[in-house]
């Protein structure tokens, strides 16, 4: 499975972004798909994840009430939009599959994609 993220650029504080993950590849509609993020000098962190029906989200503390996963497996992909950013929501942001139910947890994906860099400015 290949992972394409896209979305991601510079917006000023309290904009919004919407990141997309494309999969391609051994593609499968049972794979679970997350976003981490990771800022300079710091680890990468759990951002959102939904399972592979799309009938459970998960959201990290940060992400809950500003950020939306959501995916549509007709065209394999997932998207991550983001409201009221914030200079701290400054990352690269990466998405992730896997057949695994930790879906918190980073390790416990099988698949990344390359990161697409947010930056917001105030």
């Amino acid at each position: 499975v290949q992972l394409q993220a896209l979305g991601g650029g510079l917006v000023q504080a309290g904009g919004s972004l919407r990141l997309s993950c494309a999969a391609s590849g051994r593609t499968s509609r049972r794979y679970h798909m997350g976003w981490f993020r990771q800022a300079p000098g710091k680890e990468r962190k759990f951002v959102a994840a939904i399972n592979w029906s799309g009938g459970s989200t998960f959201y990290s503390d940060f992400a809950k009430g500003r950020f939306t996963i959501s995916r549509d497996n007709a065209v394999n992909t997932v998207s991550l939009q983001m409201t009221s950013l914030e200079r701290e929501d400054t990352a690269v942001y990466y998405c992730a599959a896997t057949q695994n139910l930790a879906l918190r947890v980073g390790a416990e994906y099988e698949y990344w994609g390359q990161g697409t860099l947010v930056t917001v400015s105030s």
